[in-house]
């Protein structure tokens, strides 16, 4: 007998998605102190006058301890535990895929529940392991908005926007995964700083647009920096931005992490191709903006990132560009060998010519590393970044959810 559903209306379409929706446990990583204090009272879990306490016990336990069970929380009480438990989780993403490159980057790929989507979401993060410090590379969305020409992310589209818990678990997922939480041992043959924390700083670098996911992203790097938690320092992450010009200044006042331009030309023509935001706010507001970013000084200098494209913006009249725009800001220019990835039309400069215009920077008084490539072997490297997540369209996701209540489909 075949079945058949009228899922034309609101109401048809609430009925079925009630009928068929498991319940999922509210997240407690990502919250707020506030917000957590009012949620484990609106749960009844917790009466309003232990509400600030037993927030600030969880707090320490997800934060400090890195806990993702409430079974390991062993200051509150069992019957406590079993209770939040049932409401609530600290649980880690699923991780579908780690890659570690024979430089010893690791990449994950983490899947997410849909959100809106349709179906569940996938994003990538890397970790990158150098002398005296361990980078994170952190991503803010499923896919990207802006279709910067030789970037790997940019040919998928915007899925979603990552939410504060699903930023934050990238990094308390990456610190389970390399013994960087108390009592926790590092991986056999890992290749972590010699001492210190193994994640000391923290790149919003990953897949996405951070500063079109503003708030999201506000909400979880306050809580890495939080001196009571996670405890990053501000001055040891860094926020990279294609130029959404409006929240740059919002990312300094409300934020105040170190801030990356990722900037690639020094004119508009070319901008326009490489970095298609570009036509929206030209570099004449870019650089105005950057001029104005709150607390900017050469002690907290802007990084403008400059990808080496042969051909493209590589000579030396683009370095006598790239002074000549930069004149007078506290900055930092990070050279990039470009990183090939499959369909891409561009090719890295040679290696003689990166050096070249590295040693023209240097001469006109910026600091200019070229950043060494990184995780290459498996798509780890700046720009390389990809998830085969799609958004489902409208009629597709009307259709599983008609298959989900027939019982031939899986959440």
């Amino acid at each position: 007998m075949t079945l058949s559903f009228d899922l034309t209306t609101d109401s048809a379409r609430d009925a079925l998605r009630a009928r068929s929706a498991q319940p999922e446990k509210q997240s407690l990583i990502g919250l707020t102190r506030i917000e957590l204090a009012e949620t484990l009272v609106a749960s009844g879990a917790v009466p309003e006058r232990q509400a600030k306490m037993r927030a600030q016990q969880l707090w320490h336990w997800m934060y400090v301890r890195g806990v993702s069970d409430f079974a390991g929380m062993f200051n509150i009480s069992k019957d406590l535990r079993a209770e939040l438990n049932k409401h609530f989780t600290v649980a880690r993403p699923e991780i579908v895929e780690e890659q570690i490159s024979a430089d010893g980057t690791r990449k994950w790929l983490f899947r997410f529940p849909p959100r809106g989507a349709g179906r569940p979401v996938e994003i990538e993060t890397v970790y990158i392991p150098e002398e005296g410090r361990g980078t994170l590379c952190i991503s803010s969305q499923v896919g990207c908005t802006l279709t910067c020409s030789f970037c790997h992310t940019g040919t998928q589209k915007l899925v979603r926007n990552l939410t504060a818990e699903e930023i934050l678990a990238q990094l308390l997922t990456a610190r389970d995964r390399l013994g960087d939480f108390p009592d926790r041992d590092t991986p056999d043959g890992a290749i972590v700083p010699a001492e210190g924390r193994k994640v000391s700083n923290i790149v919003m670098m990953g897949m996405g647009e951070p500063l079109y996911n503003f708030e999201a992203v506000k909400k979880a790097l306050l809580i890495a920096s939080d001196g009571d938690g996670l405890s990053l320092s501000k001055r040891r992450i860094t926020l990279s931005t294609s130029g959404v010009v409006p929240e740059i200044f919002r990312t300094g006042e409300e934020i105040g992490v170190m801030l990356a331009i990722s900037l690639h030309a020094t004119n508009d023509d070319l901008r326009d191709l490489l970095v298609p935001i570009n036509k929206k706010y030209p570099l004449k507001e870019l650089i105005a903006a950057c001029r104005a970013y709150p607390g900017l000084s050469n002690a907290k200098r802007i990084t403008f990132e400059y990808v080496m494209l042969k051909d493209v913006n590589d000579s030396i009249e683009d370095a006598k560009g790239l002074i000549k725009l930069l004149k007078g800001i506290p900055a930092k220019i990070n050279l990039i060998p470009f990183n090939p990835w499959p369909g891409t039309n561009y090719q890295c400069s040679d290696w003689e010519t990166i050096e070249k215009f590295a040693d023209y920077i240097n001469n006109a008084g910026y600091a200019s590393p070229i950043r060494t490539p990184r995780g290459r072997d498996i798509l780890a490297a700046c720009g390389q970044l990809k998830s085969d997540s799609e958004r489902m369209r409208k009629v597709d996701r009307l259709a599983l959810e008609a298959m989900m209540i027939a019982g031939h489909g899986e959440a």
